[in-house]
């Protein structure tokens, strides 16, 4: 027999052997025993996670011998014909090639013709929402009063493009991602059944990279046997299928956790010397941390962490030493390093960054110097000496350093567009939406910013924890003390101007006056008066300013 991969070989041939849509089996069982069958079922959800499978198992119950039945006997000549894929009465049908109004009128034809052995005509149509508007017209009326002796199952990975039309007469199951421990329970299963050795750490691995796919799970299995025989190595599975191993992830966390820096940025060295991908080897960390955090919260965690026993008994261990306030913290410092991955032309630096910052987390409790420096002490009876008067925008930028520490009720000093301009420099993928923003008040140390109500996407983002804090941390920067940021919706009729706004208002300012400047020049008067035309566009010679301004 000519060999057949472990998704095909090993496919559930009964409800009973289907795994990780309990809610699906219960139902269709349920069903079948009182004899209480649709007509038609619409199957939804991701790619490999049994819906073709489930369709052919219900083909089976309702043409058995002994059925309609939940237990198919498998042995039956209308079971073993439809378990090869020969029958007569089962059709499946490929909606992405048999799309069009034609393909369905003739399917409409044989609709009429009853089943040559079993009960029914099954219809097995997949990827149905490839079908034409014009061939879901064509498939309504049959739909809605179908023969005694037919039955349609429709699986799709995107039900959200079928019409309503379609969707309300059918029964609709959404199948969901299969949980990461049944699938490693399988994979155990078939690699027993074949003769494969690969240990629990390895099958982590493949469960992970399948993201709840049993058929991605198999075919990645098939894969590492091709790569490395019968036995699978670690080593080989990590290299197959460009995942960070192990150890190098280990080595960058334990130097975070016990702080020390430099041997954490050695570790990431090692990690790019490996060749791994810097947003997957972000993806981990992600992972690693939110872990630690259910292993924390959680007294019994083991199904919320779909880890194989070793590496549960690490996040375990790493948990236990750690602080809940800790490691929210980790989690923040590596998001806010994940978005700033996205707008980086440099990654990796990001990433270096990230961890020098995470190894400075909790220091203040370990005795170690803060991670952030310290406001400076008010001073205590200093009389101030006479200074020469300063500008206003540099004297609020001055005044923070006499103004007094966190709890003061005197108010914050801040420029909004200060602020932005170097949330911008330093975090521009925070610093385009604030400039949608506008200062409406200081209280305290409360810094309250305003969004239009056009601009809700923008406040959506700098509502996010990560951006908040960035923003609220440039303005303790600024400020010399705490601050505490606070984001409401600016009314209708009472809308501040926005730092956009403002800019554009200066710049068209600017453009006015060079306007003005050049229609007063004696040259362009006469240039003017003797060629005619008009003024279309003015720009300030950029060397020429930068001469003035030294001097020249």
């Amino acid at each position: 027999m000519d060999y057949q991969v472990s998704a095909r070989k090993h496919r559930p041939m009964t409800f009973s052997e289907v795994t990780g849509q309990a809610h699906v089996v219960k139902t269709l069982t349920n069903a079948l025993a009182s004899g209480r069958t649709a007509h038609a079922y619409l199957f939804s959800g991701m790619r490999g996670v049994g819906k073709t499978t489930m369709a052919r198992i219900l083909a089976k119950a309702l043409n058995c011998d002994k059925g309609p039945t939940p237990n198919p006997c498998l042995k039956c000549p209308s079971c073993l014909e439809i378990g090869s894929g020969t029958s007569f009465d089962v059709m499946e049908i490929d909606g992405a090639s048999s799309n069009s109004v034609d393909d369905v009128r003739e399917m409409r034809e044989t609709i009429k013709t009853g089943p040559a052995r079993g009960r029914y005509r099954v219809y097995i149509i997949d990827e149905v929402h490839m079908l034409s508007t014009a061939a879901f017209n064509a498939l309504l009326k049959t739909l809605e009063e179908p023969p005694g002796h037919v039955v349609f199952v429709f699986a799709t990975t995107e039900a959200h493009k079928i019409p309503q039309t379609i969707l309300s007469r059918c029964q609709h199951f959404t199948f969901r991602r299969i949980p990461r421990r049944e699938i490693i329970d399988t994979l155990q299963r078939v690699a027993k059944a074949e003769g494969i050795a690969i240990d629990e750490r390895s099958l982590s691995t493949l469960a992970r990279a399948s993201d709840g796919s049993m058929r991605d799970a198999l075919s990645l299995m098939d894969q590492a046997v091709a790569f490395g025989g019968k036995r699978v190595a670690a080593e080989d599975l990590m290299t197959l299928l460009g995942s960070v191993p192990h150890e190098l992830l280990r080595g960058v966390l334990d130097a975070t956790l016990a702080r020390e820096a430099a041997g954490a940025l050695r570790s990431l060295a090692a990690v790019q010397d490996y060749g791994c991908d810097v947003r997957q080897f972000s993806g981990e960390l992600m992972e690693h941390v939110r872990n630690l955090l259910v292993a924390k919260v959680v007294a019994d965690a083991d199904d919320l962490i779909e880890l194989g026993p070793e590496e549960q008994a690490e996040i375990k261990a790493d948990a236990g030493r750690l602080s809940l306030d800790h490691i929210q913290e980790l989690f923040r410092v590596f998001l806010e390093a994940e978005d700033g991955i996205r707008a980086s032309q440099h990654p990796w630096y990001v990433v270096e960054m990230a961890v020098v910052r995470a190894c400075r987390v909790g220091s203040e409790q370990a005795g170690m110097p803060p991670a952030r420096p310290a406001a400076p002490p008010a001073p205590k009876a200093a009389v101030p000496q006479a200074a020469p008067p300063a500008p206003a925008p540099a004297e609020r930028m001055r005044s923070p350093k006499r103004s007094p520490q966190a709890g003061s009720s005197e108010p914050v000093a801040l420029v909004w567009e200060d602020v932005v301009t170097r949330v911008q420099a330093e975090r521009p993928n925070i610093g385009a939406f604030l400039e949608n923003s506008t200062l409406v008040g200081i209280a305290g140390d409360v810094v309250t910013i305003g969004f239009p109500a056009s601009a809700g996407v923008s406040m959506k983002m700098v509502q996010q924890e990560a951006s908040q804090q960035a923003v609220a941390d440039m303005c303790a920067a600024l400020a010399g003390r705490r601050v505490r940021l606070r984001l409401v919706t600016l009314e209708e009729g009472a809308q501040a101007p926005t730092v956009a706004d403002r800019r554009r208002d200066r710049e068209a300012k600017t453009e006015r006056h060079l306007r003005d400047e050049a229609l007063a020049n004696p040259l362009v008067k006469e240039v003017l008066s003797v060629f005619g035309g008009e003024v279309r566009d003015v720009r300030r010679n950029q060397a020429r300013t930068e001469r003035e301004g030294k001097g020249d």
